[in-house]
């Protein structure tokens, strides 16, 4: 089992797309800190992100990290901080986040790290999912990114 550590922003757009369930598939745990299920329990969350992080699934794993003063880290938001403190404890392997600063700051420290786009990407290439649905409901998101790497996604499986 790869251990892998989360920030919010793709299980929250994971889940406002009906593809969170491809994490323990692709996975089969995924850890937390307590601050990411903070925010995404977070009033301003989207209402079906709150209602999924009410009753966290058994394979999302919520723990507890301990805060640093490590100044390669201050610049970032609680959650992906928090993220990459857990990492560093769990010596994960991989770490889920969005951010570019956040994931650049995951690297220096010696970390995997893919965001949304990747964990799609790796789904539909093991035939787990239809790229062009989670993209198309992906973009009826808040989600961010130059259309082109979604066009480059798409063209990508398409010669599948």
């Amino acid at each position: 089992m790869r251990l892998v550590v989360a920030d919010t922003s793709p299980l929250n757009y994971l889940v406002l797309i009906g593809q969170v369930e491809i994490l323990p598939a692709l996975f089969e745990k995924v850890f937390v800190p307590q601050i990411v299920r903070e925010e995404l329990r977070h009033a301003e969350a989207p209402e079906t992100v709150r209602r999924w992080i009410a009753e966290p699934p058994p394979w999302l794993e919520i723990a507890s990290s301990n805060d640093s003063d490590d100044p390669d880290l201050r610049h970032l938001d609680d959650g992906e901080r928090a993220a990459i403190l857990l990492a560093i404890r769990l010596k994960a392997e991989l770490l889920l986040i969005d951010d570019r600063v956040g994931a650049n700051a995951a690297r220096s420290k010696g970390f995997a790290v893919t965001g949304t786009l990747g964990i799609l990407d790796l789904a539909a290439s093991r035939g787990m999912i239809r790229i062009n649905d989670a993209v198309e409901r992906l973009r009826n998101t808040s989600f961010r990114c130059h259309p082109d790497i979604l066009d480059a996604l798409l063209a990508r499986h398409s010669q599948t």
